[in-house]
Order: structure tokens, then C-alpha cells, then sequence
């Protein structure tokens, strides 16, 4: 399958996809990723680079401040395009490692890399359509939708049982993002009690 078959595929037919896909060594997976996550970086930059000219032509005088503001915008955009790149193709691999972790519990017997291409292959809706203002939430849940077919499909299990995995790594995801969170806090409120009070 070409790259705009996998696009349509993963977007409208998931379940039929992944079959097509299921014997794909995991570097088509990754070069296929590593387009949708460049757009997805991309698109991301040049919103930046807007926002930052804007601003520029907003705090600065005439042109110049208009000139300023791209200069910034666009350097930024630059640092933020390579920065996204490298984080979503690192990440995919990590927390394609975490979720076969929740994929062998459940039953999964197929290997990590058949969970690896369904976390990337799965990321289609979001990387493609996240960036929109409102949408991005429902591409989100498309992607979830789309992963569990993933898995479901490469790793050959129940469609509860694939539920089961990702909903695993969401609920604990969740569980240690708010115990972070109050980490934080707790840190930084007694951070600001002792300089208060200066104990």
C-alpha cells in the first residue's frame, strides 16, 4: 500500500488496513509515522510563526516590529518543528514499549513490534488532524478508537481484551500524571511557605 491508501485506510477502514498492513516489517511503519508526525510538526510550526509575527506587528512599530515579530516567530518555529519531530518519534517507540507491556497482560502474543505499528499506525487521525482548534479532541478519540483496532487486529486478540490493554495504559497514565501533578504542587507551595514565613 502506498502512503495515501494508508492515510484513507486508517481513516475510514482501520480494521481492513491493519490486516494489509499486519505483514509490514516495522520500517514501513516508521517511515510511514515519521511523514504524518513531520505534517503534524510542521502545521504546528507555521501556527507559531504566525502567532509570533502577529505579535511582533502588535508590540512593535510599523513594519519593523512586523519584521521582528516573523524573525522570532519563524526561529522559534524552527526550534519547535525539529523539537516535536524528535519527541513524537522517540515516544512512539516508549510508549509503544509501555503499552505491549499492557498488550502481553492482556494476551497478546505477537511481539512488540505489532504493537509499536499499531500505536503509530493508529496515530493517523490525531498527528493529521490534532492541530485543528476543538477537532483535535475528536481526532484524539478517533486515534484511541483506531489504536484498539490496531491492536486488536496485529496482535490477533478479542476486541475486549484490546480495550482492556489500552484502557490500562490510560488509566495508569492518568493515575501518574496526577500524582506528578501534586508532586509538584506540594513542592511548590512549600517552597513558597518557607520563603514566606522563612521556615
Amino acid at each position: 500500500m502506498d502512503f495515501l491508501e494508508k492515510v484513507k485506510g486508517f481513516l475510514m477502514e482501520p480494521s481492513k488496513t491493519f490486516d494489509a498492513v499486519k505483514d509490514e516489517p516495522l520500517e514501513e511503519a516508521v517511515k510511514y509515522y515519521a511523514i504524518i508526525a513531520a505534517v503534524y510538526s510542521a502545521l504546528l510550526a507555521l501556527m507559531f510563526a504566525f502567532a509570533g509575527s502577529l505579535m511582533g506587528s502588535m508590540m512593535g512599530f510599523g513594519n519593523l516590529g512586523t519584521m521582528m515579530g516573523a524573525g522570532a516567530g519563524i526561529g522559534a518555529a524552527v526550534i519547535l518543528f525539529v523539537t516535536f519531530l524528535v519527541i513524537m518519534i522517540a515516544g512512539a517507540f516508549i510508549g509503544g514499549a509501555i503499552l505491549h507491556i499492557f498488550v502481553y497482560i492482556a494476551g497478546g502474543r505477537k511481539g512488540i513490534t505489532q504493537t509499536i505499528k499499531a500505536g503509530m499506525y493508529g496515530s493517523t487521525p490525531s498527528l493529521l488532524l490534532g492541530w485543528i482548534p476543538f477537532i483535535g479532541f475528536i481526532a484524539a478519540i478517533w486515534s484511541l478508537v483506531v489504536e484498539i483496532v490496531g491492536i486488536r487486529q496485529l496482535q490477533e486478540l478479542t476486541t475486549g481484551r484490546a480495550v482492556l490493554a489500552v484502557a490500562l495504559l490510560v488509566i495508569i497514565g492518568f493515575i501518574l500524571a496526577i500524582l506528578f501533578a501534586a508532586v509538584i504542587a506540594a513542592f511548590m507551595f512549600g517552597m513558597g511557605g518557607r520563603s514566606s514565613y522563612g521556615y
